[in-house]
């Protein structure tokens, strides 16, 4: 899929883990995981905004387009 999911680079550079992020989004850490590993067929803008909230980031540092075929951007 070319939409590439970058939550394990803001959790790491913000040295928060997965279960922590998953209680101040709301969400359930298998939902989390599923998000984060790029498994996730669509992303609500309220769970969207949540994560930004919660990481102190903007959408652009946790979702990137990539041509199909390329590693690594």
């Amino acid at each position: 899929m070319p939409i590439v999911v970058d939550i394990d680079v803001m959790l790491a550079r913000r040295k928060m883990s997965v279960g922590e992020l998953a209680d101040r989004v709301g969400i359930t850490p298998a939902n989390l995981a599923v998000l984060k590993n790029g498994r996730a067929k669509a992303v609500r803008f309220a769970t969207l905004a949540a994560l930004c909230e919660a990481l102190e980031c903007q959408p652009g540092d946790l979702l990137r387009w990539e041509v199909e075929g390329t590693a690594g951007g």
